[in-house]
């Protein structure tokens, strides 16, 4: 028997952004296909795209695999195509194995019918006998926890409801592969953390699980691999960590563009009589780099050059985000007093043994200035772009030094 559940080798969907099309590309195809005159699956035809382009990754028994990226990246049409519900256009998909899946709110169930009664006809679409749902049935409903409305149509139930009594049914259907969208966000939160534990469990015996999720705390906790798709394109595929640390740099690099206007921090005088020349941030090594993790030794350097002497210099280094000042780092107000700066080049270094701020693009504003009122020689304001790729150690704006005792 193959060691792997699944293995996806280079497929791909594709949808027409016209109806019209689409019914006349479908019977169009029904007919080539019967008298096999010819195959145009693979090939993009007008108003025709690509949901999925082009994707391969293999999932051993036993795994489970995130898939992330940006809203219309094709990630439940992928989901989909795995459960059987989409054929790829091209490329192959092999599913060894039971699926039980958890694709969309309400799949599979009949809105007229009892949620009694559609445990049985959604359990009979999974593959289960109606032996094993007789005998499995209080542990479906006491897992779903829908109180009264078990009776009730399920065109009644909210949509947290569907989701219960849809991944009720689908974990107790002892898949070898259970697929997993975002549904579960939909849920209350001590239902998705039961939820959750769940699919631990099933997973501690074998099984493989597929989980769409937009929250990287619990692909980063549920998975192994990820893969991350963009444009229905695989980006990258690899360890969960990585690729959550991958798909938020890229999207902070996207908002980078999206600077916010400058506030008033003095007027630089001009001609000046002191300038910054570059800016560079380092690593605890002294590397340069556009970003680092959150609790990480941080450096920037400036190189600056008077052309007069500045008496009671200050320097200061802002961190922005679109909501505003996050952190200032200023000599002024830190009471740090250097001597005056003679005529020439010179390099500061400002130094933060930990960076705790959490993940998000910075947009970096770096001053010179002199005197205690802070009066700017020269004001780069939102010139740097930084970036925190993870926060492991930081929740909310900042990460303040504590102290922990217990008696």
């Amino acid at each position: 028997m193959p060691d792997f559940a699944i293995r996806v080798s280079s497929a791909g969907k594709k949808f027409s952004k016209s109806l019209k099309d689409m019914m006349f590309y479908g019977a169009k195809d029904i007919v080539l296909g019967s008298f096999a005159l010819g195959d145009e699956s693979s090939l993009l035809r007008r108003g025709e795209f690509w949901a999925v382009d082009d994707v391969s990754f293999e999932l051993k028994r036993g795994e489970s695999v995130g898939i992330i990226g940006p809203n219309g990246s094709g990630k439940t049409t992928l989901l989909r195509m795995l459960n059987g519900i989409f054929m790829p256009d091209k490329g192959t998909i092999e599913v060894n194995g039971k699926v039980g899946g958890l694709i969309h709110v309400g799949a599979g169930f009949h809105p007229m019918l009892s949620g009694r009664e559609n445990i049985y006809v959604n359990g009979a679409i999974l593959g289960m006998s109606r032996k094993e749902i007789d005998r499995k049935f209080s542990s479906i409903v006491d897992f779903a926890d829908i109180g009264d409305f078990l009776d009730s149509p399920v065109k009644q139930y909210s949509s947290g409801m569907y989701v219960r009594l849809g991944f009720s049914v689908a974990v107790h259907s002892d898949p070898d592969i259970l697929l997993v969208d975002e549904v579960l966000a939909v849920g209350d939160r001590d239902f998705s953390l039961k939820c959750y534990q769940k699919m631990k469990e099933i997973r501690e015996r074998g099984t493989s699980i597929v989980l769409v999720s937009h929250n990287e705390y619990v692909i980063r906790e549920r998975t192994e691999k990820c893969l991350y798709l963009e444009g229905g394109k695989p980006k990258a595929f690899g360890p969960s960590d990585e690729m959550i640390s991958l798909y938020i740099k890229d999207g902070l690099l996207k908002k980078a563009a999206n600077r916010p206007s400058a506030p008033y921090e003095g007027k630089a005088q001009k001609p000046r009589r002191a300038e910054i020349l570059s800016v560079r941030f380092l690593s605890s090594d002294g590397t340069e780099v556009r970003g680092l993790s959150s609790g990480e030794d941080f450096r920037a350097e400036i190189r600056f050059r008077a052309t007069e002497a500045v008496v009671e210099p200050f320097f200061s280094v802002n961190f922005y985000t679109d909501r505003g000042l996050v952190y200032a780092a200023n000599s002024a107000y830190e009471k740090v007093a250097f001597d005056t700066i003679a005529p020439g080049d010179g390099k500061l270094t400002l130094h933060l043994p930990r960076l705790d701020i959490p993940t998000e693009t910075y947009y970096v504003s770096v001053i010179i200035g002199e005197g205690r009122e802070c009066y700017a020689l020269d004001a780069q304001h939102f010139a740097y772009t930084f970036i925190v790729e993870r926060a492991t150690n930081a929740r909310g704006l900042l990460k303040l030094p504590t102290a922990w005792k217990m008696e």
